[in-house]
Order: structure tokens, then sequence, then C-alpha cells
């Protein structure tokens, strides 16, 4: 995961420069993808250079197999054209349906196409001003309908059933931007009682009232962190974290003496909503 995050964090800089989504920037994503852990020895940053295959031993016996490796380039590069048709543009979010099919296709990677193809509709749809912050998560939704999800790509590319995709696609979206707006509302909701809370513990409610906004940025964090965001000394620190316990809002989750680390524990229970994926 932090891997995934560091790669679209990476992106989103990229773009915010000026530097355009681009083949390049697709590999530099790949290199921090990989950079350690899983496929980090399947040359991160690089096109594959061998024949691949998804499903079965052997390409003989597979269910889908990509373009040979001569041919990567060529594809990527009427990839890259397609993303950039200035003649006649493609709305964002067709565009952006069209393209991970298309990358997906390709699988150009020894490792990591899944996990960079859902990165590519995040940042397309950034780059595009769609987004102004990379909220719309669609990887959940993919992976509880991953059945039917790798059904409509094999479809694609047999039938060409575009409709049956985009209409999936399309789905994914509303519903996944429904439950953002209404996770968003939880955590605004719950912000506003806990400080209505906070704010009757008399003097200390001023330096926890700062702590409460820096849990909101981190709710999974040390107190050596609060002590660095806030600017508030340490002993302060420890003792607003003791009145936030006591009224339920923070959870020890280790029991150091020295920088241990805190949940803002409704916070993170409202962002676990949903993640849990059908048995």
């Amino acid at each position: 995961v932090s891997n995934y995050v560091a790669a679209l964090d990476h992106g989103l800089k990229r773009l915010a420069e000026g530097f355009p989504l681009s083949l390049r920037l697709i590999k530099e994503m790949h290199s921090i993808l990989l950079a350690k852990g899983r496929g980090s020895k399947q040359t991160p940053g690089e096109f594959r250079r061998t024949q691949n295959w998804i499903g079965g031993t052997r390409p003989g016996n597979a269910s889908f197999v990509p373009p040979p490796a001569e041919q990567v380039m060529e594809c990527m590069g009427k990839l890259e054209l397609f993303l950039h048709d200035q003649a006649e543009p493609t709305p964002a979010l067709l565009k952006a349906a069209l393209a991970h099919v298309q990358f997906e296709t390709i699988h150009p990677l020894l490792d990591g196409n899944g996990r960079l193809g859902r990165l590519l509709i995040t940042l397309l749809l950034c780059e595009q001003k769609v987004l102004q912050e990379p909220m719309l998560y669609l990887s959940l939704y993919f992976k509880t309908h991953r059945q039917y999800y790798y059904e409509l790509l094999n479809n694609v590319r047999l039938t060409g059933d575009w409709e049956a995709w985009l209409d999936f696609f399309a789905e994914a979206v509303i519903v996944t931007a429904a439950q953002g707006v209404e996770t968003a509302q939880q955590l605004i909701d719950l912000a506003n009682k806990d400080r209505d809370e906070i704010s009757s513990l008399g003097r200390a409610a001023p330096s926890a009232l700062q702590i409460h906004r820096a849990l909101m940025e981190r709710p999974i964090t040390t107190s050596g962190w609060l002590v660095e965001k806030t600017g508030i000394t340490a002993a302060t620190v420890n003792k607003c974290l003791v009145h936030l316990e006591r009224l339920g809002i923070v959870q020890e989750l280790t029991s150091r003496r020295r920088n241990r680390l805190f949940s803002y524990s409704g916070y993170v229970g409202i962002m676990n909503q949903g993640t849990e994926l059908p048995g």
C-alpha cells in the first residue's frame, strides 16, 4: 500500500510541475511501485522484453496472451497518443475507461500491471481536472466484482463489447463517488461531535483541539509526530492524549513508554467501512 501511495503522489507531483502524462511518467511510477517487496525483481521502471500471459502455466493454456514484447513500445506509443488526443478530445471519464482496458490488454510490465492500470485512471482524471484530489478509488469496486471485471475485459478483447465495459465502469464511478460523499459527511459529523466534547475540557481544550486537528490529518500516529506537527511540548501532548482517551476519542495501540502509537478510532472506523471484500 505504501508503494502505491508513493507512486500516486509522485505522479500527481509531476503533473503539478507541468510534466505530461506520458510513457516516461508511467515508467517512473512503476519504478516506485515496485521499489521494494512484491515484484521488486521484475525490472521496475521498464517495459517488458519477454512474453507474459494471464492465467494458465504457459501461453498455450493461458486465458489471455498480451502482445509480443517487440510490439509493446508501438502499442504503448499509440496509447500515449490517445491520452493526448487534442484533435477530437474524448470526455475524461470515457477516456479513462478506454485507456484502462488498453493498458491492461497491452500488459506492458512483468509485474504491477493491475495496480498501475488503476493508478492511470486516477492520474488521468486528475490531469483532466475532473478530480481536484485523488479521491475516487475504484480499485475496491473492481476487486469486489473481480470475476465480472475480468470477464468484461476479455469480452472487449474477444468480441469488442465495449458497451458492457463502459456500463460497468460508469456504475463503478457512481457507486464509489456516492460512497465517498457519504464517508466525507460521516467524518465531518464525527469531527464536529468530538470538537464539542473536547471544548468542554477547560484549560486543556485549546491544545487538545490542535491535537484533534492533527489526528484528522494522520489518524494513526505517534505522540512524537503530534509534538512535531503541533509544536506543543511532549508533556502537554501526553496530557491531552490522556484526556482524549478518557473521552473515547483516541485509543493507544502500544504499551511503550516513549513515542507511543495512537489511533483516532472513530475516524479509522469510518474509513474502514465497506473495505471488506466478500468471502
